[in-house]
């Protein structure tokens, strides 16, 4: 067969950059295969399954592709820096993936799919974790995070850890997004200038850039949505309690998850299938529905018919006017498809509850840390250690900007303290106004602009969001959301964030499917050296 007849045949022929310039051999049924490395590039995981089911590729030979791809590109070239570490033992899990096919054994739904794990996750092998940061270079996790056992249990190919803004973004105010002291700073791969967002940069950079097909993300408030917009993929930030925690660095037990980032939103739903496992080590899985959950089923091109959708209102005038476009044309889209869609106050209501977020976060963060720390193979056992640390290193630790959030969490005291509580209490309040404000409008999802456009790196000056964050009531109640790219500003690309109740993740699959199918906005990055 012909290269292009085989590219085709496949789904997969594209255009754009030529990469590498060797080739890997497949056989199949003795008859050689020429599998050139476009085969991976906006590769759904449907099509590598079927290319492995088909042995027109192993899977050694697909984790090969994605390891050359990543030294062509992560650290050469473009110089993305998305990835901090490669798994040394990839190629052998790949391996026996490739055996237990051979012996026709049950494979799971990401049977040798290679997947990228954002480092504040620990993996139970020879990689750190570290959260970015220096101080935990040391770090090597006794045992795998209950998510990645629940990915091993699935058959993906651990590939390795994505950079992250250092300590998922919560240790200055003037931080860099994408920026750690162990991994660097992350670029974006549609304009090298523009920053990736974070705290999960690496994570959205990487799917954006064809480093994987599946990475894992974590979000407290944004971490998932911020850089799946602006890099150009799909993000689920789950209902807190869907995906376990366990063995995840933590920032707050009250709104901290973790949640796949994928190029489309069927392989997004793939994968939460896979990790949304009732884990009884962590305290938030007692609310979930605990029972396992095929969220493919709610991938209906029709989903959007009949359903009530809200649309926040704020952002129908002013702010940026090529959002603001994209986002009027994602509401006819809504209507196209048989939505009812009403204009819904929603932001500013929720805004005007003084919630006292970081006040909260810092308590938990200080709680969290040091109940992790405390069991850690790492030389750091306390916050206070790593702020120490952070000093006597401050030339290698702290170039740009400083750790005042770090030391503000350790300033704080139990979470017996009142000051705390009332904090806390406001949540409930939150809670509450979230879940009657949908039941009162009688919508199934909320929605609004996951972000402007991607803001120029300034390592000097710190990050310069663009005030749109629809994500953020979600986050702080702890409910579910979704980005799905919306189009693209002057060449960078925007996302469109869904909003929904406790575990309904499958309602807001099935609405974002349907969105993303009726517009297909995911293009591939170029790459380019700088923005216009």
């Amino acid at each position: 067969m012909n290269r292009k007849a085989f590219l085709t045949d496949i789904g997969l022929l594209t255009s754009g950059y030529a990469l590498f310039p060797s080739v890997v051999m497949a056989a199949n049924r003795n008859v050689a295969t020429t599998v050139t490395p476009e085969i991976i590039r906006e590769a759904t995981i449907a099509q590598l399954q079927k290319l492995l089911a088909t042995g027109k590729i192993s899977a050694v030979q697909l984790t090969r592709l994605y390891l050359d791809r990543i030294a062509a590109f992560n650290k050469k070239g473009p110089a993305l820096n998305a990835v901090i570490e490669l798994n040394p033992d990839a190629l052998a899990i790949a391996r026996q993936c490739d055996a237990e096919r051979k012996q026709k054994k049950a494979v799971g739904p990401l049977h040798g799919i290679p997947v990228l794990i954002k480092d504040n996750i620990d993996t139970g092998d020879k990689m750190h974790t570290t959260a970015g940061a220096l101080a935990l270079q040391d770090n090597i996790a006794a045992q795998d995070a209950f998510l990645v056992a629940r990915l091993r249990a699935a058959g993906a190919v651990l590939l390795g850890k994505t950079n992250l803004s250092e300590w998922a973004n919560f240790r200055s105010t003037r931080s860099v997004s994408g920026w750690s002291s162990r991994g660097g700073q992350t670029k974006n791969p549609y304009s090298l200038d523009r920053n990736p967002c974070g705290s999960s940069s690496g994570s959205g950079a990487a799917v954006s850039a064809n480093f994987c097909a599946v990475a894992i993300g974590t979000e407290t408030n944004g971490s998932i949505h911020c850089p799946s917009s602006i890099n150009g993929v799909v993000g689920i930030k789950p209902t807190v309690g869907l995906v376990s925690r366990s063995g995840i660095i933590p920032i707050a037990h009250t709104q901290d998850t973790a949640g796949p980032m994928t190029r489309t939103v069927r392989d997004a739903a793939i994968v939460l299938t896979a990790i949304a496992v009732v884990d009884p080590a962590d305290p938030a899985a007692a609310a979930s529905p605990g029972t396992s959950i095929d969220y493919t089923s709610f991938l209906q091109p029709d989903a959007l018919s009949g359903k009530r959708i809200g649309v926040e209102k704020s952002f129908l005038t002013g702010g940026h006017e090529s959002v603001l476009a994209l986002y009027k044309e994602a509401i006819e889209v809504l209507k196209q498809k048989g939505a009812e869609v009403v204009e819904v106050d929603f932001l500013n209501a929720f805004n005007r509850l003084g919630i006292q977020a970081l006040k909260v976060l810092q308590y938990e963060f200080k709680h969290g840390v040091n109940a992790y720390l405390s069991k850690a193979n790492s030389a750091m056992k306390t916050l206070s250690d790593v702020i120490r640390y952070n000093k006597e290193h401050a030339k290698e630790a702290m170039p740009y900007f400083q750790q005042e959030i770090l030391e503000a969490s350790e300033a704080r005291g139990p979470l017996t303290e009142k000051d705390y509580l009332d904090a806390l209490a406001k949540y409930e309040e939150a809670r509450k106004f979230y879940a009657e404000f949908f039941d009162k409008q009688q919508v199934a999802a909320v929605c609004g602009p996951s972000n402007g456009a991607a803001w120029c790196t300034d390592l000097i000056n710190g990050d310069r969001f663009s005030g749109y964050g629809m994500y953020g009531p979600a986050a702080v109640c702890g409910n579910p959301s979704v980005n799905v790219p919306m189009g693209f500003v002057h060449g960078m690309p925007v996302g469109l964030a869904f909003l929904g109740t406790a575990f309904q993740e499958g309602t807001l699959i099935g609405v974002a499917y349907a969105y993303e199918q009726a517009t297909m906005h995911r293009r591939e990055p170029k790459f380019l050296p700088k923005s216009v």
